[in-house]
């Protein structure tokens, strides 16, 4: 039961559901209840599928860079059974404000491995550098200023740059966008056994899961919500993250919304392009 109208007082104040007695709240409750059950297991109808689908071959040998150099996709596995790539989107030679948001977004949301580790699974972040491949930035530069940009979020998962080889690890699909994409590890051959995008993506966030279980959702505009709901809030970048944090003019836009809390804490985000410099990064 909804009340699509705003709610009483101040014409600016978000809307309310309707006002009913615990009864009518239960009632309206387990009659969602029930969709919700239906949901979760047709989830779990659809992850049996993902189970039995096949695989494909990628060259184990594929070159990426690493912290300490080149290495290849197998050695990315870290000697573990199964891996879980995030595909970052990462913008060569541009201030830290400037970084996806998207990919801020989810990869803040991966925190602790262990859980991941105990299933035999390594989780790590393959960067993809728009314009990096046509010669507009050198590969181990931005490999170098994305490793800065996550010690500057305080990350701390493998991290590896997988522009020697998008053509090969994303075949067929559109580089310079967020994938995630798992392999197994058959002794010394890789296969590929599934990969999403785009919302598939939310597989790795609990922000978002969160707030749908609100009255007022994400706030997003695209939202099936009542009128007078708020739904003013961008994907995951603001122009301020706290009063103590006004708008910032030469970043139209604000910044990822995750980077303000660092910023409050001291850090800086200097992550060492020439706009960073020019742009006197905090």
């Amino acid at each position: 039961m909804k009340d699509d109208s705003a709610g009483p007082g101040d014409a600016s104040a978000p809307g309310l559901p309707a006002a009913v007695d615990r009864a009518a709240f239960q009632a309206e409750l387990d009659r969602l209840r029930a969709r919700e059950k239906a949901h979760t297991r047709e989830s779990d109808a659809i992850a049996a599928a993902r189970r039995r689908l096949p695989m494909t071959e990628v060259d184990a040998g594929t070159g990426l860079i690493g912290p300490d150099g080149p290495l290849t996709l197998l050695d990315a596995f870290e000697g573990r059974r199964q891996l879980i790539a995030y595909y970052f989107m990462w913008n060569p030679g541009r201030p830290a404000p400037e970084q996806c948001e998207g990919c801020t977004f989810y990869t803040s949301q991966v925190a602790e491995l262990s859980y991941l580790h105990s299933r035999d699974i390594t989780y790590a972040v393959f960067v993809q550098g728009r314009n990096v491949s046509s010669g507009q930035a050198d590969p181990q530069a931005s490999y170098h200023e994305s490793l800065r940009y996550r010690d500057f979020m305080g990350w701390d998962m493998p991290w590896y740059s997988a522009q020697p080889s998008l053509g090969t690890l994303l075949a067929g699909r559109e580089i310079g966008l967020f994938h995630l994409v798992c392999y197994l590890r058959e002794a010394e051959q890789v296969f590929e056994t599934y990969w999403t995008k785009r919302r598939g993506v939310e597989a790795m966030d609990y922000s978002y899961a969160l707030m749908d279980l609100t009255v007022y959702g994400r706030q997003e505009s695209w939202e099936d919500s009542p009128p007078g709901w708020p739904q003013h809030c961008s994907n995951v970048r603001t122009d301020s993250g706290s009063p103590d944090w006004p708008p910032v003019p030469e970043w139209p836009g604000g910044r990822p919304i995750a980077q303000w809390p660092r910023l409050a804490a001291g850090r800086s985000d200097d992550i060492g392009t020439a706009l960073s410099t020019e742009k006197g990064s905090r």
